[in-house]
């Protein structure tokens, strides 16, 4: 830990002490029975695809029309502007007019989180208060990477306190290694999981053993772990994760949910099964084919996948043969 990293700003203090105050609670939204944490992030969120029409704009029709499929199954909210929606890619405006489409259409009791992690502090703090206003829950920060040699520990809790502090929204951090080369270390983790208006982090690295010493020693704070992809759900839930932000559920939205659910009650060998049947199919639409097979896939179940926006191109013949038959020998075409 580093004790002498924690910023003790007023804005800072006074979250603490709301959050001792009034346990349970964030704008007005009260916790299921039983949680202890402010803000329950348990269950399966998708990180949804942007859809681009064939001149690469964006689709907002055939967004609402996804959004319209994906109701019927019991996630527990959305995520938007994450790796798998193209966020790099879209304009600043673009980005708000995703937040405010996807707010219009989904249920109030379902969570909005919006990627709105930038490169520099300032601009991170300026477009999650923009997230906020446009409707977004909760802000999912990337770790900054482009300087990556200069993002140490201490660089990165202070520009996430200061994120955390500004944010009108509660944070979660996002730590994508294969996407930005930086992981963000254990260490600055259980520092920054001690700030009131941090909730958790969404992890997509994989290492089971840094996910257990995560959840095990945040348990005295109001902190969730999110695992980041489908193919680890079952071992992260195992260790105390609280949900997953999965690519896999754009595509198999209600097995995930399955799964989810199958874990929560202790089905282990029902649920096992199942994984074992995601882990394909996962695998090849994340480090094996990347967006362009997430999207590609999509279609195959009743959702509209489109193009990528360049520079990233559609899978080539032979790879769309790979990808479906991945799927169907798992047994879901």
């Amino acid at each position: 830990m580093l004790p002498s990293t924690r910023l003790a700003s007023p804005l800072w203090l006074t979250l603490a002490a709301l959050r001792r105050a009034a346990p349970g609670q964030h704008r007005g939204r009260s916790t299921p029975s039983g949680s202890g944490h402010t803000l329950n992030l348990g269950g399966i969120f998708p990180p949804l695809a942007t859809p681009f029409s064939p001149m690469q704009e964006v689709d907002y029709a055939q967004l609402e029309g996804n959004l319209r499929r994906y109701a019927s199954i019991p996630f527990r909210g959305l995520v938007v502007l994450g790796s798998n929606g193209e966020y790099p890619y879209l304009a600043p405006r673009e980005r708000l007019e995703v937040v405010s489409c996807v707010r219009r259409a989904l249920p109030r009791d379902r969570l909005l989180l919006a990627g709105s992690g930038c490169e520099s502090t300032q601009a991170t703090i300026e477009l999650t208060v923009s997230m906020a206003e446009a409707g977004a829950d909760v802000a999912l920060v990337v770790t900054p990477c482009y300087y990556r040699g200069a993002m140490t520990s201490a660089a990165l809790i202070q520009h996430y306190t200061e994120v955390a502090d500004a944010s009108p929204i509660p944070v979660v951090l996002y730590s994508v290694p294969a996407n930005t080369g930086l992981d963000l270390s254990l260490e600055a983790v259980l520092t920054l999981a001690q700030h009131p208006n941090i909730v958790g982090i969404k992890d997509s690295g994989g290492d089971i053993t840094r996910m257990g010493l995560m959840v095990h020693k945040t348990q005295k704070e109001d902190f969730q772990v999110l695992a980041g992809s489908a193919g680890f759900l079952l071992a992260s839930y195992a260790l105390g994760a609280s949900g997953g932000v999965c690519a896999l559920a754009n595509v198999l939205g209600a097995p995930l949910c399955q799964l989810d659910r199958l874990c929560r009650e202790g089905r282990w060998q029902e649920a096992r099964d199942l994984q074992h049947r995601l882990i394909e199919p996962n695998t090849a639409v994340t480090r094996r084919f990347g967006i362009p097979g997430l999207k590609k896939a999509m279609e195959w179940f009743g959702y509209y996948g489109g193009p990528c926006r360049a520079p990233l191109t559609p899978l080539s013949p032979p790879q769309v043969e790979e990808l479906r038959g991945t799927f169907s020998a798992n047994g879901w075409l």
